[in-house]
């Protein structure tokens, strides 16, 4: 009735198991959780930005070319040593070659002369107007406002934006914080794409 081979051969495999369960490890052990200790270093290689950035379409927020040189503070760079001399942009322009074009705010229903080295949204802070920004870099896109009169790179130059699309410079949407006129327009601020 009872197979003798399958009692031997079951009670050899329980043996197997007992003595496997018995045996001591090799004293392997896992190493120190450091996932804090990574998060700390990475936390600190990335910039402190100053402002809040609602509806930022940016990824990892604004202050993104402090992190790029690579170097220590004080370390100089080839560039400091007498290599090329920084591009001016249009914030350069020296006092006597200013040109002012008349920009029309549709929003605030007024006309006014805007000079080509200072941004729009600096202008238009000066008239008295409360703009919507929020970083003053180009790196996102709560200034943005949209040039009625056609693509905004006919209107206006953008020093260093970060944020449009070519479709959408093409549809005539531009950053009031990195934005120089260079021809007059009409401009509705507040305006995303």
């Amino acid at each position: 009735m009872y197979n003798p081979l399958a009692i031997a051969l079951a009670a050899g495999m329980v043996l197997v198991v007992v003595f496997f369960s018995n045996l001591r490890g090799s004293g392997w052990e896992p190493s120190a959780d450091i996932s804090a200790e990574v998060l700390e270093h990475r936390a600190s290689t990335v910039p402190e930005t100053e402002f809040p950035e609602p509806m930022n379409r940016s990824i990892g927020g604004g202050g993104g070319a402090a992190a790029v040189g690579g170097g220590a503070e004080g370390e100089e760079g080839e560039l400091a040593e007498g290599g090329a001399e920084e591009e001016a942009g249009p914030g350069d322009i020296p006092e006597d070659e200013v040109e002012y074009y008349e920009v029309e705010f549709v929003k605030q229903g007024e006309t006014v002369e805007l000079a080509n080295n200072e941004p729009i949204l600096d202008q238009g802070e000066e008239q008295g107007w409360d703009l919507p920004y929020a970083c003053r870099q180009g790196q996102c896109v709560s200034c943005a406002g949209h040039i009625t009169d056609g693509p905004s790179e006919d209107f206006v130059v953008h020093d260093n934006q970060q944020m449009l699309e070519e479709a959408e410079i093409d549809d005539g949407y531009t950053l009031t914080c990195v934005a120089y006129p260079r021809d007059s327009f009409s401009i509705e601020t507040g305006e995303a794409p």
